[in-house]
């Protein structure tokens, strides 16, 4: 069970662009009133995580420091309404962003020009092109974020490519809400995975909580769609002062390819690390999401 803060926050549940429910949690600030309103930062999870994947654990760090943290699912994962189960849909997920920021913005206790966004692997990228798009986002954090689909694309394998597109294919023409044609999310080298990296298997599962049932396999149609995806080319028209942390080992989403557009942006700010971002200890996790706090601000 995701337990991080727990006794601070409570359910909370944000209408979608297509009325569906976004299910998230809400820490509310501690030092901020309605009186005297404060920062907020959203958080969400990348490739098929959900919210109970240690996202808990950076909401209650930010949380601790004053921040009104509001974490949530994607339509169609998690706790979240919507069919088929498991869809990533980037384009439906820039929405749910955009509504629960707006949520966000009209809670009681929070300044609407002082939120900020935290995104980590394929949400790294959703953040990217949000602060681009929204000029009153007042910072942004991308955790080894997803900037080229094409590279990513790539990672899989030259001999997987064309098995991922069939199943793509296959679901945009059998698949349906009810019954989808799926793909694993992880998987060993060489298998049909949507993550296949060596080291993928010794570090994705340790983020699921015991106990907690997590969906492991999601429409493949993303698949066709995921080459043309390019967060990263939004990075130079990012404005707010945005924190690049990189993976020097990223075996998704290439670090070589994250610093080019990095570099790009006018006000960010590049940390590089070879260390596991979500499973270091917790004095470790906490120095990290104060000197986080500190930069992108």
């Amino acid at each position: 069970m995701a337990v991080a803060g727990i006794e601070r926050r409570v359910d909370v549940k944000i209408a979608s662009s297509s009325k569906e429910i976004i299910c998230g949690w809400l820490y509310s600030s501690q030092k901020f009133t309605s009186s005297s309103r404060g920062p907020a930062i959203v958080l969400a999870h990348g490739l098929g995580g959900t919210k109970e994947l240690k996202l808990d654990v950076y909401a209650d760090c930010f949380n601790q420091m004053g921040y009104t943290c509001v974490v949530f699912d994607y339509r169609c994962s998690g706790g979240s309404e919507g069919l088929p189960r498991g869809l990533i849909d980037w384009h439906m997920q820039q929405e749910d962003w955009k509504a629960v920021i707006e949520y966000t913005r009209q809670l009681e206790n929070v300044d609407p020009d002082q939120v900020g966004l935290f995104g980590t692997s394929f949400s790294g990228g959703h953040v990217i092109q949000l602060a681009a798009l929204d000029k009153k986002l007042k910072a942004a954090i991308s955790q080894c974020p997803f900037t080229s689909g094409w590279r990513s694309s790539l990672c899989t394998g030259v001999t997987v490519a064309p098995r991922l597109a069939a199943l793509g294919l296959l679901d945009v023409l059998f698949g349906s809400d009810k019954k989808p044609i799926t793909v694993s999310l992880t998987g060993k080298p060489g298998e049909t995975a949507l993550m296949n990296a060596p080291d993928v298997l010794r570090t994705f599962p340790p983020l699921i909580p015991e106990g907690h049932s997590f969906q492991q396999r999601v429409p493949a149609r993303l698949v066709l769609k995921l080459p043309f995806l390019r967060p990263g080319c939004y990075a130079s028209d990012v404005e707010c002062p945005t924190l690049f942390g990189i993976c020097g080992r990223d075996s998704v989403a290439p670090a070589s390819t994250t610093l080019a557009y990095a570099k790009a942006a006018p006000n960010g700010v590049i940390k590089c690390s070879f260390r596991n971002i979500f499973l270091s200890n917790v004095k470790e996790r906490n120095n990290r999401v104060n000197h986080a706090i500190a930069t992108a601000s």
